[in-house]
């Protein structure tokens, strides 16, 4: 395979395999939510599904522009922050442990705004199309924690 094909393949691959196994934790993501005690400036369940779906479309054109420039320290946070994102669906829907869910989530919003930071340095638009994403976590992070605080 080519190297430039390998890396869209890596890069959105990636992406594709975050979200499917978040998908598996949230499972019952749907019922769980509208249950919970939300705030008042919480999103609808259904505004989920599409911002999710841009989020990792974006996430992976990031990868993939990054793969390009042979940088490693914001592939291997891009990497990490994956794993993070995939972990909070289980963490937060399978197990409902608030505190577990906002450990992660906080961890999230780490790795992902280290990967700006360091994406910025080699692909000034790799790092502007993480952005969203970060603004994302950083709000599920508040819903998280008002969540969890009404538990």
């Amino acid at each position: 395979m080519k190297r430039s094909a390998l890396r869209v393949v890596v890069a959105f691959g990636g992406s594709a395999a975050a979200a499917i196994v978040g998908d598996l934790g949230s499972r019952r993501a749907p019922e769980i939510y509208d249950e919970l005690d939300k705030p008042s400036w919480a999103p609808p369940a259904g505004a989920f599904a599409p911002v999710w779906s841009l989020l990792y479309a974006t996430m992976a054109v990031a990868a993939w522009r990054l793969s390009r420039t042979g940088a490693r320290t914001p592939l291997m946070l891009h990497g990490a922050q994956l794993v993070l994102n995939a972990a909070w669906p289980s963490a937060f829907f399978a197990r409902r442990s608030r505190r577990a869910s906002l450990t992660i989530i906080v961890a999230l919003d780490v790795a992902v705004a280290a990967e700006i930071a360091s994406a910025r340095r080699h692909d000034r638009v790799a790092s502007a199309l993480l952005a969203p994403y970060l603004a994302w976590t950083l709000y599920a992070t508040a819903l998280n924690y008002a969540v969890g605080r009404s538990d």
